[in-house]
């Protein structure tokens, strides 16, 4: 569990915006949510899939940003066929997951 200091001099009210912080980045504060109310097991699978889907998307379009600065040398570097099926491919994938 997060804990937090008071420091001399600093507001009840800063202290606990920091430890509101530490758990939103830990995940506390979304899985109080989730459990708050009874979740079917459909419910959880379209909740890992919507998941799944939002981490596969930011990881396209972190590989499309290393091709589009350059950063891989030549050996590496794909042609332009294989760039455009990645992204058609990514493209049905999103579309139906969602």
């Amino acid at each position: 569990m997060p804990e937090v200091e008071v420091n001399k001099g600093e507001s009840v009210d800063r202290a606990l915006k920091r430890l509101k912080n530490k758990l939103e980045a830990e995940g506390i504060m979304d899985e109080m949510r989730r459990l708050r109310a009874f979740e079917t097991p459909f419910q959880r699978y379209r909740r890992k899939q919507r998941t799944a889907a939002k981490k596969s998307r930011m990881r396209f379009r972190a590989n499309l940003q290393v091709f589009r600065r350059g950063n891989t040398t030549k050996e590496e570097e794909p042609s332009a066929e294989e760039t455009v099926a990645v992204a058609e491919q990514a493209t049905v994938e999103s579309a139906s997951t969602e």
